[in-house]
């Protein structure tokens, strides 16, 4: 009794394992949608650094996907990384 019990429990998770697999699949398959219309705001995780006094200033929307550095003490700050 307890083989049979195995077995249908391995079937069964084959079954889920496969299941999820193939949902994942069809979300990689997917396209990617179009960007927004120009002048809209789009959504960024940019961070900047003034090198002069190292205020810090992280852009979350932009009307740009890279958009130009925000001016600090009256020069253009530094590029830290993109924030994942």
């Amino acid at each position: 009794m307890g083989f049979a019990i195995r077995i249908v429990i391995a079937i069964m998770m084959g079954l889920l394992i496969l299941r999820v697999g193939l949902i994942i699949l069809r979300g990689f398959a997917q396209p990617i949608p179009e960007p927004p219309p120009p002048g809209e705001l789009r959504k960024v995780k940019i961070q900047f650094r003034c090198s002069i006094c190292g205020t810090e200033v992280r852009m979350t929307t932009a009307n740009d996907e890279m958009p130009e550095p925000p001016k600090h003490c009256l020069e253009e700050m530094d590029l830290v990384a993109p924030i994942e």
